[in-house]
């Protein structure tokens, strides 16, 4: 078509009507039988789990899954690194551990992170009292090079 400067759609299927036969001619095979050749799909077939896009996801340590800028919480406890995730055609997905479906659900909003929370937001810790052991407490009675380190003792071994 380009050689011949075909440049719009009328002109396209004009030269498709003279072409079209042409091209069945040289290329057209006929069949050695007569007949649907289809076979029946076998069972346990799901060609819904074959005919989709699948994708190898890490399992965070908070049970989430990041797939196409989309977070998912497995709500199911399983001990895993990774999880597949099928995309289907319909624009559904599932995610998958060993051929067992996961229940999860879509996070709508991203948690905060800590780096980005502001001072306000952050609880309220109360400091601890230093704890200070009593006098007869037995780290006082530690004994360094035969000094006696108890607490009030002033006589030596």
């Amino acid at each position: 078509m380009r050689l011949r400067g075909i440049k719009t759609q009328e002109e396209a299927n004009l030269f498709l009507t003279e072409y079209l036969p042409i091209f069945n001619k040289k290329f057209n095979v006929l069949a050695m039988e007569k007949g649907n050749m289809h076979m029946k799909l076998p069972r346990g077939i799901k060609l819904n789990r074959i005919l989709c896009i699948k994708n190898q996801r890490s399992l965070r340590n908070d049970f989430t899954v990041a797939h196409d800028k989309k977070l998912y919480q497995v709500v199911e406890n399983i001990k895993t690194k990774n999880v597949i995730v099928e995309e289907y055609v319909n624009g559904s997905l599932k995610l998958y551990y060993k051929d067992k479906s996961l229940k999860y659900k879509e996070i709508l909003t991203r948690p905060m992170r800590f780096r980005k929370m502001k001072l306000s937001d952050l609880p309220i810790t109360i400091p601890r009292k230093k704890w200070i052991p009593a006098t007869d407490h037995p780290w006082r009675r530690y004994n360094i090079r035969g000094l006696n380190n108890f607490a009030g003792s002033n006589s030596k071994p």
